[in-house]
């Protein structure tokens, strides 16, 4: 690799020729600030946080665009560098909201960080008689323009990871604001509720829809029998809610912090990963017999199937009829659990605890009642709703007890567990598919071809003599990417695992929020995907086609195998192509 050699503060730095002053000064621990660069999707250097001196220039430079060179030298905490910072925060802050204590993100924003490291103590220029700016037509998201600070991270990971683009600047000068085309809501455009522009925002500008309201109400019915659970990504990323390392597995924490909160029965969604696995290994296999709407495409991802829905609606025939595990997961407790409990249906009250926002959306779709006139799912809630529950009580979560699963649902396998990270849903399919068709054990159970957080991932597999062709994309941009070539005849497989997000649920936009001084520089995706694949390794059981209680299902309420009447009336549903630009109301 090229380098360069330049000074940083007085210090020798060694970077490589491609570096820009940001990434130069990370290599010898000195933190340069900034507010609206995020590395691969925003370099824009709008929002001047960033300012360093470099020795020769007239002016004040943007670190995190302008790239290092030889003998460069370069100042980051001079004076006139603090008081240019001090001087944009404040005038950033002058046009921003500030009900800090009733803010979502109080004490995890980066703006609040700033204003307290530069020790801005009063705002000069600010102005009292800000109201709030609130657009919540959607049922994931909340939108809050006062406190939008026009960093355009949320439009550029709308644009270049998602491919999606439904929000930009608006009007010029002192107007600019970002929102929809034509200053629409939100639920009158193409957005697939990813929630992707959430995490990245770095203030409560944009926040999830938050439900625990109606999960604390539910508990506090007496009539009510309120049951949770848990998607397998989680476990590797609610720590992070309370100030863990990144990528620690809270799974005993987790169930402990539950049932503390008061739910009747707490189980595991990786229960109904296996099942979703069973499902779709059957439903392929006949595919692949038949040679019919190949290649067969996941539907484990609700802001995927969105997306196809949406924009490429040729491919829906393509389209895994599985329920997500989330949606198995309600039909089983409202139909199986209910006859098993001696519960009425309509008393059982079902939450999903989710790295998504799209479940939102997807627990209000159509066939999606196992039970006529009831829904799977009540509520889903995101991982930070569900932290900020556990907070709510009291618990100190570092220190709670580690306990297991109710056992109703609560025996499950590595393969459900690898479903939260991309190539995870492939590789548990494969596992199953392998062994059914050839009715033999497989030597590694590790598919290492669709591991990693590559966009886009392609393999080969031999069964019976069969080539098998598949491929994983995660991020609706690479989704596109594959999409298109499938289309055009440049490439063809037989079955495709999609994620809306990129690296798969681990990374989905309702998980914990890391400040941008953390997503450049510490792979979140790699950290919190290791965890899985760590417990997947330990786990007795590690194909889903052992799972006991999968079996027992199968046995006693699904005619002994996959795809059997009551299978496809509780575990299938159907899609329809959505409008790419909805009518405004």
């Amino acid at each position: 690799m090229d380098t360069v050699k330049l000074k940083i503060n007085n210090i020798e730095v060694e970077a490589p020729k491609t570096a820009t002053i940001l990434e130069a000064a990370r290599l010898v621990g000195i933190e340069i600030p900034t507010l609206c660069y995020m590395r691969n999707i925003n370099a824009i250097g709008a929002c001047r946080i960033c300012v360093v001196e470099v020795k020769g220039a007239r002016s004040l430079i943007a670190a995190c665009v302008y790239p290092v060179s030889e003998g460069m030298e370069v100042f980051t905490n001079t004076g006139a560098v603090i008081r240019a910072r001090k001087n944009t925060l404040e005038l950033i802050l002058s046009n921003h909201r500030m009900d800090c204590l009733t803010c979502l993100r109080n004490q995890n924003c980066e703006l609040q960080k700033l204003a307290s490291d530069f020790g801005i103590q009063e705002v000069r220029f600010h102005s009292d008689n800000m109201h709030p700016q609130i657009e919540n037509s959607s049922l994931h998201l909340v939108r809050d323009n006062s406190k939008c600070i026009l960093c355009r991270r949320c439009v550029a990971v709308c644009k270049n990871a998602q491919s999606v683009a439904v929000i930009g600047p608006n009007d010029r000068g002192f107007e600019t604001h970002i929102s929809c085309a034509f200053d629409r809501n939100l639920d009158e455009t193409a957005c697939v509720s990813c929630g992707q522009c959430i995490t990245v925002c770095p203030t409560g500008a944009l926040t999830e829809k938050d439900d625990t309201e109606k999960v604390w109400s539910a508990l506090a019915d007496p009539k009510k029998h309120v049951v949770v659970g848990v998607a397998p990504s989680i476990r590797v990323t609610l720590g992070e809610a309370f100030k863990m390392h990144i990528g620690s597995n809270v799974q005993g924490k987790m169930v402990a912090a539950l049932r503390r909160i008061g739910f009747d029965g707490v189980f595991d969604v990786d229960v109904t990963a296996d099942l979703t696995i069973m499902e779709e290994g059957a439903e392929f296999l006949k595919r692949l017999e038949s040679g019919h709407d190949l290649p067969l495409i996941t539907s484990c991802s609700p802001g995927w199937i969105r997306f196809c829905e949406q924009y490429y609606p040729e491919f829906i025939p393509n389209l895994s009829t599985c329920k997500s595990p989330q949606q198995m997961f309600g039909a089983m407790m409202k139909t199986y659990y209910a006859k098993k409990m001696n519960l009425d249906p309509a008393d059982i009250f079902t939450v999903g605890i989710m790295p998504c926002t799209a479940k939102k959306f997807e627990i209000r779709r159509e066939d999606q009642q196992a039970v006529p006139g009831l829904y799977d799912i009540d509520v889903a809630l995101t991982t930070r709703e569900l932290a900020r529950m556990i907070s709510r009580t009291g618990m100190y979560f570092p220190h709670l007890p580690d306990e297991d699963f109710d056992p109703a649902f609560g025996i499950s396998t590595g393969a459900g567990t690898i479903f939260g990270a991309s190539g995870g849903v492939m590789e548990a399919a494969l596992r199953t598919v392998a062994e059914l068709v050839t009715g033999q054990p497989l030597r590694s159970l590790d598919f290492m071809e669709v591991r990693g957080m590559e966009g886009i991932k392609e393999a080969s597999f031999t069964l019976n003599g069969k080539t098998v062709h598949a491929a994983v994309a995660s991020g609706l941009s690479n989704c596109r990417r594959l999409l298109d070539r499938i289309k055009s005849g440049e490439a063809s497989y037989d079955i495709v695992e999609m994620m809306a997000c990129p690296g798969g649920c681990i990374n989905g936009g309702g998980q914990p929020i890391q400040p941008a001084v953390v997503r450049n520089f510490v792979s979140l995706r790699e950290r919190r995907a290791a965890a899985l694949y760590e417990q997947d390794k330990h786990m007795p059981l590690r194909k889903s086609h052992e799972n006991p209680l999968v079996k027992h299902l199968y046995d006693e309420v699904m005619d002994g195998k996959p795809g059997s009447h009551n299978a496809h009336k509780w575990l299938h549903t159907t899609y329809r192509a959505r409008p790419k630009y909805p009518t405004a109301k």
